[in-house]
């Protein structure tokens, strides 16, 4: 790798990752942190590798699924067995070749796999990268570097929209209702969680709207079905079954428009 590639949103998503980790892992315990991620993020390159090369006959680096790899390690609860999160791997990376719409993915790969394996082996989470259990003071670090993110690859609209849906939801629900069943939201870990996953995956820019708008009627839709799946039927999945809801949604606007790339923002402008 060089340096041009941690200028691109993969790269500086990359570092800002690992900046988590180095303070995530040493509170969660390096032993059981290390151990899931070499089981996601091993597993998840090493496949991507394999398959990267096929068509082309030559090596190249998997930057994507080592993104797979170390999101899926940081939402898991680092107590799970390693094949666990091994397996979680594997699903998110075949599920980009495997269940594709014209040239990208149609589902965000981390959030698919977690998912999956919820339900397959009731699998944990616990989402320790997103720093619930440090001090507080880092959280500044976790919402600095999100916005940081969604400002580069252009969401920042798909992210106002799903936290102002999602937030307004729920506390209409505590006025209607019993504010102790929806109090969790409003504390730590969840809304650590929450800024984790609106920053770092519901951004993912191949499963995510590129237009303005379709971004805030997407964003709309995560937040409700999180809502609703919360509401009704529970886990700690909300989230990730809100973002594959959307990544379903998604889809309806491209055969009405037409795909478009996704553009980030160029560096000079993104960075002030």
């Amino acid at each position: 790798m060089t340096s041009r590639f941690f200028k691109t949103p993969k790269g500086l998503l990359t570092l800002i990752l690992f900046a988590l980790l180095v303070i995530a892992a040493p509170i969660e315990g390096l032993g059981q942190t290390s151990r899931v991620l070499a089981s996601a993020v091993g597993v998840a390159a090493l496949l991507d590798v394999v398959i990267l090369r096929l068509p082309k006959g030559a090596w190249e680096y998997p930057s994507g699924a080592v993104l797979t790899g170390m999101i899926i390690a940081m939402v898991l609860s680092p107590h799970e067995p390693l094949y666990v999160a091994a397996v979680a791997s594997a699903i998110g990376v075949l599920s980009k070749y495997l269940v594709r719409l014209r040239t990208a993915n149609v589902f965000n790969p981390a959030a698919l796999a977690l998912v999956v394996v919820a339900h397959w082996f009731g699998a944990g989470e616990s989402w320790w990268g997103a720093l619930p259990d440090a001090p507080a003071v880092t959280w500044i670090v976790l919402a600095a570097t999100g916005i940081f993110i969604a400002d580069r690859v252009n969401k920042m609209p798909f992210v106002l929209a799903f936290v102002g849906v999602y937030y307004a939801a729920f506390t209409l629900t505590a006025f209607v209702g019993d504010p102790r069943h929806v109090a969790e939201v409003y504390r730590t870990p969840d809304t650590q969680a929450l800024m984790y996953f609106s920053f770092f995956i519901l951004t993912d820019p191949p499963t995510s709207p590129v237009k303005y708008l379709h971004q805030i009627a997407c964003g709309a839709v995560v937040a409700l079905v999180s809502y609703g799946f919360f509401e009704g039927v529970g886990g700690a999945d909300y989230l990730l079954v809100g973002v594959l809801a959307g990544n379903i949604i998604w889809p309806c606007f491209l055969l009405r428009s037409g795909r478009e790339p996704w553009r980030p923002r160029p560096l000079q402008t993104a960075v002030r």
